[in-house]
């Protein structure tokens, strides 16, 4: 019961801190003018690990970015 109660409160400031704008959970690996970075250089024909070190992050970071914006 008392777990129950602590996932309730959980979920409330979440939910509040969600309306205020903020954002819970880990920091975004690329922001939004990286991801679009990475997408251009891929349509240029740059291959992933030469985005991924040009962006310092991991070759699939790159690819979940780049994938993203196909589907």
């Amino acid at each position: 019961m008392e777990l129950a109660l602590i996932r309730e409160r959980a979920a409330a400031a979440r939910e509040a801190a969600r309306l205020r704008g903020r954002y819970t959970g880990r920091p975004r690996a690329l922001s939004d003018d990286q991801v679009a970075l990475a997408r251009r250089m891929r349509t240029s024909g740059e291959p992933i690990a030469v985005i991924a070190k040009a962006l310092n992050t991991s070759r699939a970071t790159v690819y979940r970015a780049v994938a993203d914006g196909a589907a």
